[in-house]
């Protein structure tokens, strides 16, 4: 009987043994040798011991003892193996990035995850919540590996970071804190590697949105001006700073990134 109940957890101390805090429920029953019924009920007891977590269907989330109090790992130790079980590329963007880069005063309650292909659901019950933002593609170069105990994560560049804020700025909360982030972001950014990210980057317009907060708003002149000598490449229209907002009848920029302030901006630090 003994057995019958802890083919799972000696399973459970396998894979913490070799480093991996997640595994996945498929073909599960044919690798301990036991019905999908009995799995579904050792499971279960695990769910309710809160030993276990089930963060997508058929994707599982171990939690050791000292992260009991919490209920869960943090989302950093098996978000590489959770992309892997959707089979899709990824990497770990907006405050989250930021947050690795340094920008700390700004702590975000979720996690955001770019993707490519369809887009997917959000992950979200009382101990964990994921975010997934869809693009079409974006430039390999501009993604980092950050090593994790559990092995690495794929995270943007500050530059990249720098721009998908802007570009997503009403996920992250306004442009206030967009503006708030990359006063802590912008040390880290370099003017060349922002170039390459800026012509790589589809939208234009948030090149020009991410120059202007950084001259106008921050007074950081050598970032933004590599953005204004890389703008004056291509073309580029008027916008508004605030697609959101309602537009001014005055559609006089007054600026050289022919953005349209239709809002206030100021950062928090």
């Amino acid at each position: 009987m003994v057995k019958q109940y802890k083919y799972l957890d000696s399973y459970i101390d396998e894979q913490r043994a070799n480093g991996k805090y997640s595994f996945t429920t498929k073909g599960l029953h044919i690798e301990l040798g036991v019905s999908e019924n009995a799995l579904k009920k050792s499971l279960q007891r695990l769910k309710n011991q809160a030993s276990v977590v089930m963060v997508r269907r058929g994707f599982c989330v171990i939690v050791p003892p000292e992260y009991k109090t919490k209920g869960i790992i943090p989302t950093s130790l098996y978000v590489n193996d959770l992309m892997k079980f959707l089979n899709r590329d990824y990497y770990v963007g907006l405050l989250n990035a930021a947050a690795y880069h340094g920008a700390v005063h700004q702590q975000p309650q979720n996690y955001s995850i770019i993707t490519e292909g369809i887009a997917l659901r959000l992950i979200k019950n009382e101990k964990v919540e994921i975010n997934f933002y869809f693009k079409k593609s974006w430039n390999r170069k501009d993604i980092l590996k950050k090593n994790v105990d559990t092995g690495y994560i794929n995270i943007s560049s500050p530059e990249l970071t720098a721009l998908d804020l802007v570009n997503y700025y009403n996920e992250v909360g306004g442009f206030n804190r967009v503006a708030t982030v990359l006063e802590e972001l912008k040390d880290e950014m370099d003017a060349d590697q922002l170039i390459e990210a800026a012509k790589q980057y589809r939208e234009v317009s948030v090149v020009q949105r991410l120059g202007y907060l950084l001259e106008c708003v921050l007074e950081e002149r050598d970032l933004s001006d590599a953005l204004y000598h890389y703008l004056e490449s291509v073309g580029y229209y008027p916008t508004l700073l605030c697609p959101q907002k309602m537009k001014p009848e005055n559609r006089i920029t007054g600026n050289k990134w022919k953005i349209v302030p239709n809002i206030e901006i100021e950062a928090d630090i």
